[in-house]
């Protein structure tokens, strides 16, 4: 007769715009997070790992939690609710060029065509969404939005009156590409001068509408290049971003406040993070939580230098995620990770 024990959930934050070693190009660490989901019965990610452009990998055991409303759920406010699928809507910004919108509107097609996803409604801003990008000292990105009120027009259209469960987001970016900034990204050296923005825009809609959402961006294509990276490769397949955010889209959880029937922030075992970005919201509000396991991984550098010791935070150290994934199979085990350690 075997054991009746408590199934493995995991947390695995790598943050965006950062210039992470791993997880800062177009879905590097998806091998990461297809070697965690083969340890824990189940594995809450945000779409900065698991998107990557053209190229996805579908995961039943993955949860696809846009990073606003993953640091909600871990600060105990919001709960997930796993679905099927969900309607999603989708909002293009007024300022795209019509080429590059028929593109995209060709991408939702092939998506509802060939995949089989539900993609219900398209809306286009009323005024140009107007998006600023910037690197910091730092080294980390960010931007801004001109006319955010446009886009919550267009997201209210769209979970008011055409009742979306999910929103995908195609906001024109500037065009920068004789930047040293973008051939050093392309080239797998630098940051990705996108990311800072677009959690902008994510964040905005999940904190005000409550509805799974990411952001895919709109830009022409790059003169080819035989120098790229193989982690930025995925970005240069096609016209547009927008198969892998419709994709996690699709069987990404609800958020709900009634806690008692949501997976909450009480179900997770462990969080893996960088050990040198562990300043964000989810890893601070979990570290009170004892019997979440606080896993940090150094290998995986950053532009930031926020250290567990600078925060108080107790946990494991490992040099990379292998050591993880093996402290994770120790925890299913029921093992203390140490007692593997000379």
């Amino acid at each position: 007769m075997g054991y009746l024990t408590r199934s493995l959930t995991a947390l695995l934050i790598i943050p965006t715009g950062i210039r992470t070693a791993i997880g800062g190009y177009a879905g590097d660490a998806l091998p990461v997070a297809r070697a965690i989901a083969a340890v824990a019965d189940t594995l809450i990610t945000h779409p900065n790992v698991l998107n990557g452009a053209s190229l996805f990998y579908p995961m039943p055991n993955v949860l696809y939690v846009e990073g606003y409303g993953l640091d909600q759920m871990a600060l105990g406010n919001w709960g997930l609710q796993p679905v099927h699928s969900n309607r999603i809507g989708v909002i293009l910004d007024k300022d795209i060029e019509p080429d590059l919108e028929l593109r995209h509107r060709q991408a939702i097609a092939a998506a509802q065509a060939t995949l089989g996803l539900t993609v219900t409604n398209i809306i286009t801003t009323d005024q140009n969404l107007g998006v600023e990008l910037q690197i910091g000292k730092s080294g980390a990105t960010w931007g801004t939005i001109a006319n955010p009120d446009s886009l919550l027009r267009a997201a209210a259209a769209l979970v008011n009156i055409h009742k979306v469960q999910a929103i995908a987001v195609v906001a024109r970016f500037p065009d920068d590409s004789d930047s040293a900034a973008l051939q050093q990204y392309r080239q797998g050296q630098g940051v990705d001068a996108l990311a800072g923005a677009e959690a902008v825009i994510s964040h905005l809609l999940v904190r005000e509408f409550r509805i799974p959402c990411a952001h895919a961006p709109a830009l022409l294509p790059l003169p080819i290049d035989p120098r790229i990276s193989p982690r930025a490769a995925a970005e240069e397949l096609g016209y547009t971003f927008l198969p892998c955010v419709l994709a996690g889209l699709s069987r990404a959880p609800r958020f709900s406040s009634d806690l008692s029937s949501s997976i909450t922030r009480n179900d997770i075992d462990a969080i893996i993070i960088p050990e040198s970005a562990c300043g964000g919201a989810a890893s601070l509000a979990l570290n009170s939580l004892n019997h979440v396991h606080k896993i940090f991984v150094r290998e995986n550098t950053t532009a930031l230098a926020v250290y567990p010791s600078m925060l108080g935070l107790t946990g494991i150290t490992v040099n990379g995620y292998m050591e993880a994934i093996g402290v994770l199979a120790a925890i299913k085990a029921g093992i203390d990770p140490q007692s593997l350690k000379l």
